[in-house]
């Protein structure tokens, strides 16, 4: 089972800038407790996302990746060419919405021209890191733009015609429940199968564990979140949509036998340190 651990996300929203040292000693409490898959910080203007100014600094006092991965969002070619230029960078993701209203606001790019960016940054990307593509709005979106189930397949098969295999579809807003998810993901892996996809949920606490399951049940064994729950959609307006909660997922998961090879008995404690942060920080 691949769980990406996603602290990039918890953090990007919160008010006040989280001290460089502080970062890096939760991200390598992470790694020590077996956290193998890390999207952890984003590669975009400061302007935009000043949580994340320090990605550099922050990546250059890890340790090497050894077999683990380090993933970083970008939003633009110039994005790209930061990450090249980051040796310890091993993925980077791009955010490409279904939906046109939020890839504008996302991204400032209409999806023609994403099509035309992704294609680009695909050539540069390739033989030197794995190239991830996140869709967002996956499971639907709240500005009444066009979605069905066939949407993602459209794009996922788009997508893999351009020789891209890495690509996860995100619930961006929270507006998924588990027959959604059911639907959207049985008809994409029907169409491609479940290798090398994954499902980066927004979810309440009490929906976590029904949505989990719907996507163990199409077969798909990749999936995303972060401890304590904390993150999600700015524009949700409601704290309790957050990421899917590692404390909660990750036992769950193993008890279905999947393990992540996380060490399970780490998650209160990081679970407890991410709450701190949140509570100094957000």
């Amino acid at each position: 089972m691949k769980w990406v651990e996603c602290p990039r996300d918890s953090w990007q929203g919160f008010d006040r800038f989280i001290p460089t040292q502080a970062k890096i000693g939760y991200l390598k409490k992470l790694l020590g407790a077996g956290f193998r898959h890390l999207d952890l910080t984003s590669f975009v203007s400061p302007k935009w996302v000043p949580q994340h100014a320090d990605a550099e600094e922050v990546l250059a006092q890890l340790p090497l990746p050894e077999g683990r991965e380090y993933l970083v969002i970008i939003a633009n070619e110039r994005g790209l060419e930061r990450a090249l230029a980051a040796p310890k960078v091993t993925s980077v993701g791009y955010p490409f919405s279904i939906s046109e209203t939020f890839q504008g606001k996302n991204v400032n790019k209409t999806i023609a021209e994403s099509w035309e960016i992704v294609a680009r940054m695909r050539d540069a990307a390739q033989g030197r890191m794995h190239f991830v593509v996140h869709l967002s709005m996956g499971f639907g979106n709240p500005y009444g733009d066009p979605w069905s189930p066939d949407l993602p397949v459209q794009f996922v098969g788009k997508l893999r015609e351009m020789g891209l295999g890495e690509i996860a579809l995100a619930d961006t807003y929270g507006v998924a429940t588990a027959e959604t998810i059911g639907e959207t993901l049985g008809a994409v892996v029907k169409a491609f199968g479940p290798a090398d996809m994954g499902v980066h949920l927004h979810s309440r606490l009490e929906g976590t564990l029904e949505k989990v399951q719907a996507v163990l049940d199409s077969g798909v064994t990749w999936l995303e979140g972060a401890l304590g729950g904390i993150g999600g959609c700015p524009f949700a307006g409601d704290d309790l949509v957050g990421n899917l909660a590692s404390e909660t997922v990750l036992p769950y998961l193993e008890k279905s036998g999947l393990g992540t090879g996380v060490r399970l008995e780490a998650l209160p404690e990081l679970a407890q340190q991410a709450a701190r942060l949140k509570a100094l920080y957000g």
